[in-house]
């Protein structure tokens, strides 16, 4: 089924099927380590039985029924600053695929794909390993809920769910990795205030007033993001707030 990607020009020359696999980010950071992998290797499984995702959570995804695998990527081009812009790529990449099939898809700060009436469809992970100037490399997890119709917890959705019918995996898969490389092109390019600014226009609750917490339950509105990637909010009290990974919660009701 897994055949190397004909529509490509450098990812997915060289693809590495796991029937079965712990996490796709360690067996590819592993792979890379021993040097058996290179920039647009990716590692795909039907079944990842400890995927991981943000805040230490575990991704958990029914076999056969999803998208779940990491690529390999070395951009070197980038320092350690600007690696925000990886999640930036990945998730409008994630966004060109989906508006393929159906429309309502927003990011969410800072890895999260959402549906905006039906909750979470999916996951990114990056892990990212730094030299003093450079991204040596980056493992990049991605995690979609494709044919999968029952989940454990709320607020979570899949494609099949939205459309009412099945999708082809490897169609999908096949069209996500050209986007990717598309928007890496653009990246590399240096396009960077152009993918911004397009981020920001596709961010869940950008410019409008939400409820948040920090250390405190909060109204807030988000306006834009920094160069590093945090968030920055408006408070109500007027003061402008940064945020880092971890340090802020999105929370929903009135």
């Amino acid at each position: 089924m897994y055949k190397i990607l004909a529509n490509t020009l450098f990812l997915g020359k060289d693809i590495i099927y796991l029937t079965d696999c712990h996490s796709t980010n360690d067996e590819a950071q592993d792979r890379l380590r021993k040097g058996e992998v290179f920039e647009g290797s990716i590692v795909i499984t039907d079944n990842q039985s400890k995927g991981k995702g943000q805040r230490g959570n575990q991704w958990i995804s029914e076999k056969g029924k999803n998208l779940t695998f990491s690529l390999v990527l070395q951009p070197k081009f980038l320092i350690p600053s600007e690696q925000f812009f990886l999640n930036i790529v990945i998730s409008l990449s994630i966004l060109d695929l989906l508006s393929e099939y159906i429309e309502g898809f927003q990011i969410k700060w800072p890895n999260d794909i959402v549906h905006i009436t039906d909750g979470k469809l999916g996951g990114i992970l990056i892990e990212n390993s730094l030299s003093q100037s450079t991204l040596e490399s980056s493992i990049v997890g991605i995690g979609l809920n494709v044919n999968q119709r029952n989940f454990a917890m709320p607020n979570v959705c899949s494609l099949t769910q939205l459309a009412g019918q099945d999708f082809d995996i490897w169609e999908l898969f096949r069209g996500l990795i050209k986007h990717i490389e598309n928007r890496y092109i653009q990246l590399k390019k240096a396009k960077r205030l152009q993918l911004k600014e397009e981020y920001l226009s596709k961010l869940f609750r950008f410019d409008e007033w939400s409820n948040f917490e920090d250390k405190e339950i909060f109204k807030g509105i988000i306006k834009g993001i920094t160069e590093e990637g945090k968030l920055i909010i408006l408070k109500e009290n007027g003061h402008f707030q940064h945020y880092a990974f971890k340090e802020v919660k999105f929370l929903f009701g009135n």
